[in-house]
């Protein structure tokens, strides 16, 4: 049985993006995440996806995942810097709504913003950190062409200490693999 993503499009993220934030706020899909936030947290978070979106320092960019075919948001993805182990590298993470999850979005999604954190020519490293236990988020890290560090202890959200895969990849390497 052959299984054919869905083509996708990044898109900066911007003011009129509030709603799909409030989607992704769902307890399923928070589940990892330290669960669903309060309105007061959305919109700051919000906030904080328009303001680096538009920043051009290269500190990092948040996008809404578009389809393609119907120009619907189903989800975001994005970097930014952080320190990790004394040096400095770019984080990402992703979400793709309920109703669009095990099409390859998250998986295409996180190819093109590769591809965008790559063109800042800043940084070497960008990481991603799910959960062991979260199978389908591993699962995109294996076919963009991450590599698996092992665990670490990761906080997020701030205050709450987890153990977390430590995926890497390579900027400076060869392109994600298709």
């Amino acid at each position: 049985m052959e299984i054919k993503a869905s083509a996708v499009r990044i898109e900066p993220w911007s003011e009129d993006d509030f709603d799909l934030l409030r989607a992704a706020n769902a307890p399923e899909l928070m589940e990892h995440l330290g669960g669903p936030e309060t309105e007061e947290q959305l919109v700051k978070r919000h906030a904080r996806y328009v303001e680096l979106s538009f920043d051009r320092t290269g500190r990092g960019r948040m996008y809404r995942i578009v389809l393609e075919e119907t120009g619907e948001s189903v989800g975001s993805v994005g970097f930014w810097e952080r320190t990790w182990q004394g040096e400095e590298v770019y984080e990402t993470g992703w979400g793709v709504l309920l109703g669009f999850q095990g099409r390859g979005i998250a998986t295409s999604g996180t190819r093109a913003v590769v591809e965008a954190a790559r063109a800042e020519h800043k940084h070497r490293y960008l990481h991603a950190f799910p959960p062991p236990d979260n199978g389908p988020s591993n699962a995109v890290c294996r076919k963009v062409g991450f590599e698996l560090l092992g665990e670490c202890e990761f906080e997020y959200p701030p205050g709450h200490v987890a153990v977390s895969n430590d995926w890497r990849l390579d900027l400076w390497g060869t392109s994600p693999t298709s």
